[in-house]
């Protein structure tokens, strides 16, 4: 009997470029979230593919002297290599030159114009060459587009449009009343705000052919083509049936995760659920916006050359270390900065000293303390029942943690067990138990739950790092692949069979030696660009320097934030006002030793979220080595809120 239907989708991606670390990182999340549902037994379907259509893709092929059909069959293959490079588990992949597809959306359009939901009119706008998008000059910012800041071309012309704008008012309530349908809350909150702050126009639809020929042609007027977004939103529904194969299409459908960047959200959470409703189709499950990653603290650009490309990565560090960094870097939804230095700390620290010494550590126990054998478990002692315990609740959390796509939380958490299975071992020291006869019993012990520990954890990374989970079972004497085991299971400790015969391999991953990460960072990532490394040099003006405000501030309450050992999260009182501020102080101070203490705040630094908390200005410290001390002021004097200058 197979089990719930679970239907995931990326973004279909423009075949007017190379993949970039962005592509990779929505298809990567989408493969984490299809390999669990399929551990916990539901029927998946998971869909990626590329958007062949529309005038990028027309003027890329151009620049390359070819035929746009062979730009987008080259370029195809490159998504498609890369995919399996990153172990990407998708069950279909689709193009909007697909024949099934391009009869999808002819169908869709058909059906719209004959319940007169289409229509033909004039218009006249700014045009968005980049976003192949119409602004009207209200929209514009310094007369550019107010999504991408380039160029906008005025155009007069004839066009088809979706009657799109009548349905605000049902879109906004069908927002409210499906809190879940857009994710993060912070993304649903800013598509309410842009629908009850202006009126929703109707979508234009098409392009004329004379302008733009690379496109579906209209099925009731071919001297146009199909606006590229109506096309490409489609392939959410053509690619599970719609509309010729009716059985499927109405097992699978609606989707239950779209995934997108937040720059795409507005398209697919209007334009998107107002063509399903006037098409009579149920609406999906969830929108979930991830944010963007940047470098060095800029968007990515060819024309900085920061483009970080995900092929290169995989070849450098390997592609289940990046499968881990991705998504245990940020917590999904917000924005990221990317670095190799990060990416290098992570795999040596997380991947190498935590997890791989641990594993190689408890085999080399198993194989020198009890023949190459788990043993059967004997005498309880310390530790036992928190080691467990653990286990436990990793477990119990785990699917409402999938729910809201909390990956990053989902990994430390499981590193929580890694790491108290080390201090386990520690505790115990096997070594010293298996030089007495009478310890015995306690030795078999500590070196079984160190084995059932590390099938725990090789089932729930399975999904993060499905290679690395198969060969830790493997080692330890497994046949099982971790794709079949359900999570679920996990809440009975005792699923490691014992007499098992472990078998030592290669370290999980070897650590990045200083030579070698010299070599890789002096090489793909300037620590500034250019123009960052002159600016630097440069001195500042008074005037400069005097649009910083700074503020003296009392600290009134302070606390630690979880999974962070370096942040505290302070409660400071500038006068006029209350400031929430994250500091990375909690090595040097403890949090009662910061009552009442007078510091000094930046108070007109824009907020930003550190740990998923929002920081509402920066403290101000000087630091040696590990130490850091606190700017601030001793005497009465000094109250909330004075002005340092």
């Amino acid at each position: 009997m197979p089990g719930k239907k679970f239907y995931i989708t990326t973004p279909i991606y423009y075949v007017n470029d190379q993949p970039h670390i962005g592509h990779a990182y929505t298809t990567i999340a989408a493969d984490v979230v299809a390999r669990y549902k399929r551990q916990r037994g539901h029927d998946v379907f998971f869909l990626t593919g590329v958007d062949e259509h529309g005038q990028k893709v027309q003027e890329a092929a151009k620049k390359r002297n070819v035929p746009p059909k062979q730009h987008c069959d080259e370029l195809c293959v490159r998504f498609k290599d890369l995919w399996r490079a990153l172990h990407i588990s998708n069950d279909y992949f689709i193009r909007t030159t697909d024949e099934a597809h391009k009869d999808a959306v002819r169908s869709a359009l058909q059906k719209l114009h004959d319940k007169g939901e289409i229509y033909k009119g004039s218009y006249e706008g700014w045009y968005c060459l980049p976003d192949e998008r119409f602004w009207m000059e209200k929209d514009l910012v310094d007369g550019n587009c107010p999504e991408c800041g380039r160029k906008v071309e005025h155009i007069k012309e004839y066009n088809y449009f979706f009657k799109m704008g009548s349905r605000k008012d049902w879109l906004v309530e069908h927002i409210r009343s499906h809190p879940d349908f857009i994710q993060p809350e912070s993304r649903r909150n800013e598509v309410l705000g842009f629908l009850l702050s202006k009126d929703l126009g109707d979508l234009c639809i098409s392009r004329p052919k004379e302008r733009l020929a690379w496109g579906i042609p209209l099925p009731f007027d071919e001297g146009y083509v199909t606006y590229v977004w109506f096309d490409a939103l489609l392939n959410y529904a053509s690619g599970v049936g719609y509309p010729s194969d009716e059985k499927q299409f109405r097992t699978r459908w609606p989707a239950s995760f779209h995934l997108v960047g937040k720059d795409i959200l507005t398209t697919h959470s209007v334009y998107w659920s107002t063509m399903l409703e006037a098409l009579g189709l149920p609406l999906p499950e969830s929108i979930f916006a991830h944010g963007w990653w940047t470098i060095n603290g800029r968007k990515m650009s060819k024309s900085l050359q920061n483009v970080v490309e995900p092929n290169q990565l995989v070849d450098e560090f390997g592609a289940e270390p990046i499968r881990y960094f991705l998504l245990r870097e940020v917590p999904f939804g917000l924005d990221g900065d990317f670095s190799r230095h990060a990416l290098i700390g992570r795999i040596n620290s997380d991947l190498a000293n935590n997890l791989g010494n641990l594993f190689s550590r408890a085999l080399q126990m198993i194989m020198k303390f009890s023949g190459g054998e788990v043993p059967a478990p004997g005498a309880a002692g310390e530790g036992d029942a928190e080691l467990k315990s653990i286990a436990g609740g990793i477990v119990e959390g785990l699917n409402a943690q999938y729910q809201v796509l909390a990956f990053s939380k989902i990994l430390a958490s499981i590193w929580h067990l890694v790491d108290f299975s080390n201090k386990y071992i520690v505790v115990n020291e096997p070594w010293s138990l298996a030089k007495s006869d009478e310890k015995r019993a306690r030795l078999n012990t500590v070196l079984y739950n160190v084995a059932e520990s590390l099938r725990i954890t090789a089932v729930l990374i399975y999904p993060f790092m499905p290679q690395t989970a198969g060969r830790m079972l493997d080692q330890l004497g497994l046949k099982t692949d971790a794709s079949g085991v359900d999570p679920g299971s996990l809440k009975e400790w005792g699923g490691l069979p014992s007499g098992l015969k472990v078998n030592l391999g290669d370290a999980l991953f070897p650590r990045i030696d200083e030579k070698r990460a010299k070599k890789i960072l002096a090489g793909a990532e300037p620590a500034a660009l250019p123009d960052q490394a002159t600016e630097e040099k440069d001195r500042i003006t008074i005037e400069d320097f005097m649009k910083v405000d700074l503020r003296a501030g009392v600290i009134r309450e302070a606390e630690r934030i979880e999974k962070s050992k370096k942040l505290l999260k302070l409660k400071v009182d500038i006068g006029s006002e209350t400031r929430q501020v994250c500091a990375g102080i909690a090595e040097s101070y403890a949090p009662e030793d910061l009552l009442g203490k007078k510091i000094i705040l930046v108070a007109n630094l824009q907020p930003a979220k550190l740990m998923g908390i929002e920081s509402q200005g920066m403290v101000l410290a000087a630091s040696a080595g590990d130490r850091i001390i606190l700017a601030g002021f001793n005497g009465g004097e000094v109250g909330p809120g004075w002005k340092v200058k």
